[in-house]
């Protein structure tokens, strides 16, 4: 399984409510939203980091999204998970986002795209 394939199955359907053309628009849209929050210190959006470990999408629109740090002394720790619950609160259907933060397992740079890698000159 490719790294993008990871990533694609941290967005699960909680439910089997949702028709599968709504599921499909709230996963791009939420991944388009968790593309645009950055850790101030890394060029590299949180998505793309391997920062998001899971999000759900419940049948009435909940979110929830388990994510990590690259390093729990982070000093944007506290900040970043608004940002998250933000940046995704503003799509367009969703009625509520909970951020969980964990560390386990710790993050490591494994889990960064090919595109973090590029950016990030980490080959």
């Amino acid at each position: 399984m490719s790294e993008e394939d990871n990533k694609a199955s941290a967005v699960t359907p909680v439910g089997s409510g949702l028709p599968e053309g709504e599921i499909e628009r709230l996963t791009e849209d939420i991944i388009a939203a968790l593309k645009t929050v950055f850790d101030p210190e890394i060029p590299v959006d949180i998505y793309e980091l391997g920062l998001i470990y899971r999000v759900d999408i419940s049948d009435d629109r909940e979110i929830e999204i388990d994510m990590t740090l690259t390093a729990p002394g982070c000093p944007v720790a506290g900040e970043m998970p608004g940002w998250v619950e933000g940046a995704v609160s503003s799509i367009y259907g969703v009625q509520g986002v909970k951020v969980n933060m964990v560390f386990d397992p710790p993050w490591d740079q494994s889990r960064m795209s090919d595109e973090a890698r590029v950016a990030l000159d980490m080959w």
